[in-house]
């Protein structure tokens, strides 16, 4: 295997195409279908870094993973009730988000927002819905609805 890199601007406009692509075919039902999109990359990067079922831990543990990768400038984020507001400065994608914007969808996914949204499903067993995403002087507002848990049948 090459130890080339990919440039940025090549796999940008490659998730571009595909998420518009998705869109033209869902409309906005395809929000329902990207919810496990960096699943791979969660299992293999994030999860054996989460030490505690703390909702504010899990964000740092995220934030900092994804700092560290380049990935964002920065994660923040706060907790009220059962919403989670995450502020994400300097992604990588957000030229993305800002073309779909430009065609007039309306934002549907993000990975930083994906990969919170599974660390919480896997560490608190809560099911997590990306409900909003913002984008504002290049900062991504997205808003999380954390449920009670699971209901079980025993």
């Amino acid at each position: 295997m090459s130890n080339q890199t990919v440039p940025l601007d090549y796999v940008n406009s490659i998730v571009y195409d595909l998420q518009k692509a998705f869109w033209d075919e869902r409309g906005k039902g395809a929000r329902f279908r990207v919810t496990t999109v960096g699943r791979d990359y969660f299992m293999d990067k994030c999860l054996p870094r989460i030490e505690t079922p703390d909702v504010e831990e899990i964000i740092g543990t995220i934030g900092q993973i994804l700092e560290e990768e380049g990935v964002v400038a920065n994660i923040s984020g706060e907790v009220e009730d059962r919403l989670l507001r995450l502020r994400v400065e300097g992604c990588l994608h957000e030229k993305v988000e800002q073309r779909l914007i430009a065609k007039e969808v309306e934002p549907f996914t993000c990975i930083p927002a994906n990969l919170m949204v599974l660390a919480i499903e896997e560490s608190l067993d809560r099911p997590v819905e990306l409900a909003e995403i913002k984008i504002e002087d290049g900062v991504c507002h997205l808003l999380l609805v954390v449920f009670e848990s699971r209901p079980t049948f025993e």
